[in-house]
């Protein structure tokens, strides 16, 4: 079955009927970013979804390049749902769009007005909570060995993750840099995070 078959199948509602695997080949079906721009999913699709027991947190991201790329970091990990928090852009917003190539619609969120009241929600739902930061008590990422469900939690483009937010992680992992650069992009970290934790799964 051909992407443009799959996205009329989708835009009209008979998602049901591809059940996002093929009953002969066993193999997942995968839209490209030229279909996702345009398609949005029915109730019907985004149930079928299998979600893994990842969240992601934002706390102050500001930048719409890295909003968007996250969504789609987000869908490429199925992700359970987004948190955006804080004064930050969120959709719909047109660059976040046109970063996130449609994803945003495939993959939960919500604005909370504060990174720290979505983790004190998750943390009474028993969600582990894993900062990503340059802090006096940050552990290499390479030892870590996340519990599920468990949210990666990364913060503004400058000022990065607030300290009250910190002081309620359970863990805070840091990855080494070994050129001029102090940190890595915010879309980057929470990447490494992602496919990090995934291994555990």
């Amino acid at each position: 079955m051909d992407e443009q078959r799959i996205h009329d199948m989708l835009v009209i509602g008979e998602a049901k009927h591809i059940f996002w695997y093929n009953q002969n080949h066993m193999e997942k079906y995968k839209l490209g970013a030229k279909a996702l721009r345009k398609t949005k999913p029915t109730p019907e699709t985004f149930k079928t979804i299998k979600r893994n027991p990842i969240y992601l947190v934002l706390d102050r991201v500001i930048d719409t390049y890295n909003i968007g790329s996250l969504f789609r970091l987000a869908d490429a990990i199925a992700a359970e749902k987004i948190y955006i928090c804080g004064e930050s852009e969120y959709p719909p917003n047109s660059r976040i769009h046109k970063a996130a190539i449609g994803t945003e619609e495939w993959v939960p969120w919500v604005r909370y007005n504060s990174a720290s009241d979505a983790i004190k929600e998750l943390k009474e739902n028993g969600v582990q909570i894993v900062c990503v930061e340059q802090d006096s008590r940050s552990v290499s990422y390479k030892g870590f060995v996340p519990s599920f469900p468990v949210a990666i939690v990364i913060g503004h483009e400058t000022d990065g993750i607030s300290s009250e937010v910190l002081d309620l992680a359970d863990v805070i992992i840091e990855y080494p840099m070994y050129g001029v650069n102090k940190s890595i992009n915010v879309w980057g970290s929470a990447a490494i995070a992602a496919y990090k934790i995934l291994e555990s799964l």
